[in-house]
C-alpha cells in the first residue's frame, strides 16, 4: 500500500469517527433519554405499588377501628370519616355506616344512604344492586309496597346476580299484602330453579309448608 493510500485510508477513519461522534451528539439525547424513561419507569411502578399497599393497609386500619366501636351510632360516625381512596372503598364505607346507622335504629338514615349508593354511577354495577337489594329489605317501613315492589322486581331479571333473593322477597310481600298463591307460586319457581341455594331452597320450602301449599316434586 503506498503512502498515499494509507493516508487515504486514515482520513476516511477519522471522517467516520467525526460522522459518528457528531451524530452521537445530535441523537445521543434519545438513548439517554430511553435508558431514563426505563429506569423511571420501574421506579414509579414500584412507588405507585407501594403507594397502594400503604392506602389498602390504611383504609384496613380505619375500617378495623371503626368496627371495634362498641356504639352503633358512633361506629356509623367512624364509617364516615373514613378516608377511601377508591369508588370501592368508598361504597364499602358507605354500606358498613349504613349497616352501623340500621342497628342504631336510624333505619331511615340508613335506607337513604344505601339508595345513594344504588344511584351511584361510579359505583360497579353489582355494588349497586346489592345497596338496592339492603336498602328495599330495610325500608319496610319506610317505603311503601309499591316502591319495594317495583324494587325487587327490578333484580328479579332473568340473568341478575340476585335475581332469586328478589323473588323470595317478593314472595314475602305477596304474603304481606294477603296474596298467600302467590306467594306459594313464586317460593315454587325458587325450589325449582336450577341456581337455587341450599339454604334459600330450604327458607323457601319451610315457608311453602307453612303456607299451606305443596312442595314441587323436584325439591
Amino acid at each position: 500500500m503506498s503512502d498515499t493510500d494509507s493516508f487515504i485510508d486514515e482520513v476516511t477513519e477519522e471522517v467516520k469517527r467525526d460522522r459518528l461522534f457528531a451524530t452521537m451528539r445530535k441523537y445521543g439525547w434519545i438513548a439517554v433519554l430511553i435508558v431514563l424513561l426505563l429506569v423511571g419507569g420501574t421506579a414509579y411502578r414500584e412507588y405507585a405499588q407501594a403507594q397502594d399497599r400503604a392506602q389498602a393497609q390504611a383504609l384496613g386500619d380505619q375500617i378495623l377501628a371503626a368496627m371495634e366501636t362498641e356504639d352503633s351510632a358512633a361506629q356509623a360516625e367512624a364509617f364516615d370519616a373514613i378516608t377511601a381512596p377508591t369508588v370501592g372503598s368508598r361504597v364499602l364505607a358507605e354500606m358498613l355506616a349504613a349497616e352501623a346507622q340500621a342497628e342504631a335504629g336510624e333505619i331511615e338514615a340508613a335506607v337513604t344512604r344505601l339508595q345513594t349508593v344504588a344511584n351511584d354511577a361510579e359505583a360497579e354495577q353489582i355494588y349497586r344492586q346489592i345497596a338496592s337489594f339492603k336498602a328495599l329489605a330495610l325500608g319496610k317501613d319506610v317505603l311503601s309496597v309499591e316502591d319495594r315492589r317495583a324494587g325487587f322486581e327490578s333484580l328479579a331479571v332473568a340473568g341478575q346476580p340476585l335475581r332469586l333473593l328478589a323473588v323470595e322477597q317478593l314472595a314475602l310481600i305477596d304474603i304481606e299484602t294477603g296474596d298467600r298463591e302467590g306467594a306459594v307460586d313464586r317460593l315454587q319457581s325458587v325450589i325449582s330453579d336450577a341456581e337455587v341455594s341450599a339454604g334459600l331452597r330450604r327458607r323457601a320450602s319451610q315457608l311453602i309448608v307453612a303456607l299451606g301449599g305443596e312442595l314441587p316434586e323436584q325439591a
